[in-house]
């Protein structure tokens, strides 16, 4: 891995600005290279495959939906599992090439039932998957999709150039 100051020095920065600890934006800091940030100072470094130590945008997409699925059953099962049960949760993904998407995201979670008998670990699934169903934004957005839309403002004057939604600039 090379080392990047520009990406060094925006990931290292310990002001963030004052904004709502929801919002979400990034920072160029290289070709190709971007710092992420969110409203509650956590940072993480994206680029393309080219660079080592950066999450693709694909890659962070599938992040946010293991981190949806194991955000939103974290309750049930550290309820009847207890609080620090083992849990991991692996995505895998077909790629439509040609059109540059994902046709399918594949969540494995592996966690030890062993202790619980069969009745218990099925009503224990039946909570954890309405809870999945319920709070996963991630995993509802992307089964049902949503809208984007893209305006670029030009900084110097403040102005929106252009405005698309799905159809282009």
């Amino acid at each position: 891995m090379t080392f990047d100051p520009a990406l060094a020095a925006a990931l290292a920065e310990e002001s963030v600005p004052a904004v709502a600890p929801d919002a979400v934006w990034i920072e160029r800091v290289g070709p190709r290279q971007y710092a992420g940030f969110n409203g509650r100072g956590a940072r993480v470094a994206i680029g393309s495959t080219e660079h080592d130590g950066r999450f693709t945008p694909g890659e962070l997409l599938k992040l946010a939906l293991v981190g949806c699925t194991g955000l939103s059953s974290d309750v049930a099962f550290a309820r009847r599992l207890g609080p620090d049960y083992a849990a991991r949760i692996d995505v895998t993904t077909v790629k439509n090439v040609e059109e540059e998407r994902y046709t399918e995201l594949v969540e494995k979670l592996e966690v030890d039932l062993s202790a619980l008998e069969p009745d218990a670990r099925d009503r224990l699934l039946a909570v954890v998957s309405r809870a999945i169903d319920a709070s996963c934004t991630v995993g509802r957005t992307i089964k049902s999709g949503a809208t984007v839309t893209l305006s670029v403002i030009d900084e110097a004057t403040g102005e929106t150039v252009a405005h698309s939604s799905e159809d282009g600039i």
